[in-house]
């Protein structure tokens, strides 16, 4: 790729990669051999110094993504994001329309319960986590734009490239996601389709989230926009988000340390979360069946399966709960409640793969962070 995905621009700089990994949203039959094959997908992330969208250097991938299985606590946020926007009163006109995304999850319900009725172009139309998976970013948001009756709003909600720096999250790369947003890429992509940030909400999930609502023309952005404007100062700097390649050496080798020590003990360690995050990280830090015995998941179309990449398979979550492991790693922190409260069993078992971002953690530690205090 030779020019931005949002403005355009020549002026791209590497600030992230991280080799040849697996395709992170296929995942191979159990019974089908590990070839070199499946790990020699370029994956790295470009930074436009013009526009300061972060972007999916190129992606040589075919899309086959397994349906996910909607966390509880994206359900939660959804609705709770949808209470402030009408608390607001962004929440105007009587129709909708929603730009999905393959993670699964969608806004429709709840809209459908405040009187709203679906059309091709409505007066709230919908993106939440939809946006990143489009190759051409500008033509995505210029069709959003145009879905937004005049008088309309578009919400769009994202992972904060701010969130991604700030807490090491260097495996939210991955191929098929093609936009990572700051405020000031946000507000340029709405610009150059005729449209301006009108509101802003941040909420917790996935670490750093926030919902943007636009309308079209050219308004001066209001005080909650401004806030995140100023919370984000220097995060399209190409030197700041360079960090993120020594974050994701350092998690590789913590990891990987960590699991060789727990096998040396005799330790059983599964993992819990088949995510596409945790294919870049499995891979780079040479983990297999040895080290993981295999991880749960709850979507059935995973299950069965094998983490790409290694020998790992993908079990149900009451095979893990018979399995009686020792540690269990979780691939994605805001599952734990969830999880916790499902399977009461592995209750002290829980290991926040988060933990490893910052350094091999000791075993004072870990005891420290599982179970109902995992999330501090």
């Amino acid at each position: 790729m030779s020019r931005c995905r949002g403005c355009r621009s020549r002026a791209l700089s590497r600030v992230l990669d991280l080799g040849c990994v697996p395709a992170q949203d296929f995942f191979p039959a159990a019974t089908d051999p590990v070839v070199p094959e499946e790990s020699s997908h370029p994956l790295a992330m470009d930074l436009c110094t013009a526009c300061g969208l972060a972007q999916l250097a190129e992606d040589d991938t075919v899309t086959d993504e397994p349906r996910a299985v909607e966390p509880q606590a994206l359900r939660r946020q959804a609705a709770d994001a949808v209470s402030r926007v009408a608390a607001a009163h962004w929440l105007r006109g009587s129709t909708v329309r929603e730009f999905g995304s393959p993670h699964g999850g969608s806004w429709l319900p709840l809209l459908a319960g405040r009187g709203f009725e679906e059309a091709d172009v409505a007066d709230v139309v919908l993106d939440c986590f939809g946006l990143m998976h489009e190759p051409d970013q500008q033509d995505a948001f210029d069709r959003r734009a145009a879905a937004t009756a005049k008088g309309g709003v578009l919400l769009v909600q994202y992972h904060s490239l701010a969130t991604i720096v700030g807490k090491k999250q260097w495996n939210c790369l991955r191929h098929g996601h093609y936009g990572y947003y700051s405020i000031t890429a946000m507000l340029g992509l709405l610009e150059r389709a005729g449209m301006s940030a009108v509101d802003a909400w941040e909420f917790d999930l996935y670490g750093g989230t926030v919902l943007v609502a636009a309308t079209h023309g050219q308004t001066p952005p209001p005080t909650s926009v401004r806030r995140i404007v100023a919370d984000e100062a220097g995060i399209t700097q190409p030197a700041v988000l360079r960090t993120l390649q020594r974050a994701a050496d350092d998690h590789c080798r913590a990891l990987r340390e960590w699991l060789e020590r727990q096998a040396d003990a005799g330790r059983r360690v599964y993992g819990y979360g088949a995510a596409s995050r945790a294919v870049a990280l499995f891979a780079r830090a040479g983990i297999d069946s040895r080290l993981v015995a295999a991880v749960a998941d709850a979507s059935s179309s995973k299950q069965g399966r094998r983490m790409p990449g290694t020998d790992i398979p993908i079990i149900a979550p009451d095979d893990l709960v018979a399995a009686d492991p020792d540690h269990v790693v979780l691939t994605l922190s805001d599952l734990f409640q969830e999880v916790s409260v499902a399977y009461p069993e592995l209750t002290g078992r829980w290991v926040s793969d988060e933990l490893f971002a910052s350094g091999t953690p000791t075993d004072e530690s870990l005891a420290c962070s599982t179970t109902a205090n995992i999330h501090s």
